[in-house]
């Protein structure tokens, strides 16, 4: 498959926080699907094939007056993203018991390390959705059990799940070249119990899960959210993330609505996760 040609706009942002994430928010709303933070402010990705020369007419915090925001635009190919990425991707470490790296990072001695190479794709850990799902991760016991990583970028969330004892995890996303790179890094990390998917939420019929993972946005969360519930075992857990601390009145009601109780939530930069229970 032909790596896809993206746009990349620069934004300059002052003040730059709570800015960077409402602005990051309202462009993954419209299609931007990757994005690298940085002191001024914030690298933006999208698809050539999705974009038009309106794409930003939506974004709301630009004509924001609390906020100066400048930007401009270029077309970027593959590999001048791997530099870039290469030249900034940092590891992290999460409760100092996984690092999330690339390769040519140093070997870590942490109990689980995991090597992603991001390319295009969501979930290196360095967002705050990401790394709040892989310290719920950390928290539970996914020996002998059934995971389904919804959206699943890199792949970063399955992997540690099969590295903390999950038998079984289907990854699934949308976007294919996601697909390409949780295939890549599932190679990378001698992963056997993956299962990568290309598709979306209509996927999921008949197979039940232990545990849900879906860190994607709030509108997406809410519309699937019958499906995932349906895709629950008894007992199950759904673990969702990618909306903000003020959603979340509103993603417990709809849980609520399918006899799904919060068992707890987390909150980092305005961003939260929430872990889901059935009551069945």
């Amino acid at each position: 498959m032909n790596p896809p040609v993206y746009i990349g706009y620069e934004f300059k942002i002052n003040p730059l926080q709570p800015a960077s994430e409402i602005l990051i928010a309202e462009l993954g709303l419209v299609g931007f699907e990757s994005f690298v933070e940085n002191p001024e402010g914030v690298t933006a990705y999208i698809q050539k094939n999705d974009w038009n020369a309106f794409i930003l007419d939506d974004i709301q915090i630009l004509n924001s007056s609390e906020f100066s925001i400048a930007y401009t635009f270029n077309e970027i190919k593959q590999t001048n993203w791997n530099a870039e990425w290469e030249k900034n991707f940092q590891p992290i470490v999460v409760d100092d018991q996984v690092t999330v790296r690339a390769p040519f990072h140093d070997k870590p001695k942490t109990k689980y390390d995991i090597i992603i190479e991001p390319k295009m794709s969501f979930g290196t850990g360095h967002h705050e959705t990401t790394s709040m799902m892989l310290e719920q991760l950390l928290e539970m016991d996914l020996k002998g059990k059934s995971v389904l990583d919804m959206g699943c970028g890199t792949g970063v969330l399955a992997i540690l799940a099969e590295k903390m004892g999950a038998t079984s995890i289907d990854a699934i996303d949308i976007d294919p070249w996601s697909f390409e790179n949780t295939t890549e890094n599932i190679q990378t990390n001698d992963c056997r119990r993956i299962k990568p998917i290309l598709g979306d939420a209509s996927l999921l019929k008949k197979n039940r899960y232990d545990v849900i993972l879906a860190n994607i946005n709030r509108n997406i969360l809410l519309r699937n959210l019958e499906v995932y519930v349906k895709s629950m075992k008894n007992k199950a857990v759904l673990l969702l993330s990618g909306f903000y601390d003020d959603d979340l009145p509103l993603m417990v009601s709809a849980c609520l609505s399918f006899k799904l109780l919060k068992a707890n939530d987390m909150v980092r930069n305005n961003w939260c996760s929430a872990k889901f229970y059935s009551a069945r």
